[in-house]
């Protein structure tokens, strides 16, 4: 039997998806008012956060702070969330997340991450550079002055734009990666657009819509008619029990500023 006729005969498949996920960042899960603070945004949308699946982000947590994640997980479960993954957090965290059943979840893109050759030598940079000037060199011939040379400009990362011509039904997902997307139709209830970019929709937006997935606070949402399960710039979101009846059903622009997300209606006359 060839290994074609048996991969095809296999009882499973094995394929890559994109999910959303909501990431919990916990500083500090001592407070007393953090359960409380955290049901009480889950009463604001309960049939979106039934049962949702969640990711500990412990980054922020303090070092030294004690974490008791068993416990910290059934107190999750009690408001009806999941926790599924880690994501950071010391090798005693990570393996307490592992005896729970949760993944490991790797640093996402978009956060950059410095690496120090000395780090946990007890060395600082000019220690080391002292120990190596402190070693014994063999007589060199001169060697004639370097010439500066600028270095080439890096080429700018070049955005792509996604354009879908059509609606977009309800259970279909679409995800731009590294740009823009266009949607020329309108998002059912159920569907869930994705980019990297600003999200351009000339129709209702009734699914959701994830712009700056990749952690752009520059990114946008632009729609003709605003009727949406979930909004989301770069993480920060809204549902739709969070938008006002005010802007329902109207042009609007979805952006960051300082922070926070915004929805502003798009001025519909001509000058």
């Amino acid at each position: 039997m060839s290994s074609q006729v048996a991969f095809r005969d296999a009882p499973f498949q094995l394929r890559g998806s994109t999910f959303t996920m909501m990431v919990l960042k916990v500083s500090d899960p001592h407070n007393p008012n953090f359960f409380p603070v955290l049901s009480g945004k889950i009463a604001q949308a309960p049939n979106f956060f039934r049962h949702a699946g969640v990711v500990l982000d412990l980054d922020d947590l303090p070092a030294g702070t004690p974490f008791d994640m068993d416990s910290f997980c059934k107190l999750l479960k009690n408001l009806g969330l999941m926790a599924v993954g880690l994501l950071g957090g010391t090798k005693e965290q990570q393996d307490a997340a592992l005896a729970r059943g949760m993944a490991l979840i790797a640093t996402p893109r978009g956060k950059v991450e410095t690496f120090d050759p000395l780090a946990g030598t007890g060395r600082s940079p000019a220690q080391g550079l002292a120990n190596v000037q402190a070693q014994p060199q063999a007589p060199a011939a001169p060697t004639p002055a370097p010439v500066a040379v600028a270095p080439p400009p890096e080429p700018a990362p070049q955005r792509t734009t996604m354009v879908i011509a059509e609606n977009v039904r309800s259970g279909r997902q679409i995800y731009a990666p590294g740009g823009d997307l266009v949607v020329i139709g309108s998002v059912s209830p159920g569907a869930e657009l994705l980019a990297d970019g600003s999200i351009h929709i000339y129709g209702s937006l009734r699914g959701r819509a994830l712009a700056g997935v990749g952690g752009d606070q520059s990114a946008r949402i632009f729609c003709q008619s605003l009727d949406a399960e979930l909004v989301s710039i770069a993480g920060l979101y809204r549902v739709s029990e969070d938008i006002g009846k005010d802007i329902r059903r109207r042009q609007v622009q979805i952006y960051l500023n300082n922070g926070y997300l915004h929805i502003d209606p798009l001025a519909t006359t001509v000058a």
